[in-house]
């Protein structure tokens, strides 16, 4: 059975970065796998979960969730960064994965900025010009 490809663009988008975190976590030296590597495991897995909880919830309760799933990911970069500057995690790696998190940031920040965003008054609702106004 193939698998379903109507994924909201930024869940693929984690689901592909996650895949790619995956190959990197399985070789991540013991000291690191089982503490922060764990970790920036458990932020990319909750991020997915946020988000696919934000693609179903209506409307404004779509904020809350895209909110936490940004800061988690924000977390995860952080860890990121830590692993590569304690030579856990090559430099190749790194670029990749911090490219990758930070694309899906710019999406994240994007939905919610188009979630948060007043919509414009339709003209069936705005009301009707006065004689010698423009």
């Amino acid at each position: 059975m193939l698998p379903p490809r109507n994924f909201l663009p930024v869940l693929q988008k984690l689901k592909s970065a996650y895949l790619a975190w995956f190959d990197d976590y399985a070789r991540l030296p013991k000291v690191h796998r089982y503490t922060i590597g764990q970790r920036v495991d458990n932020l990319l897995v909750e991020c997915i979960e946020l988000v696919s909880e934000a693609a179903f919830a209506p409307g404004l309760e779509k904020a809350p969730c895209i909110r936490v799933a940004t800061r988690k990911l924000d977390t995860a970069k952080l860890f990121l960064m830590i692993l590569w500057e304690s030579h856990s995690l090559d430099k190749t790696s790194y670029l990749e994965l911090s490219v990758r998190f930070d694309e899906i940031g710019q999406n994240l920040g994007g939905w919610l900025g188009s979630i948060l965003k007043p919509k414009p008054e339709s003209k069936q609702n705005s009301p009707e010009p006065v004689a010698g106004e423009k």
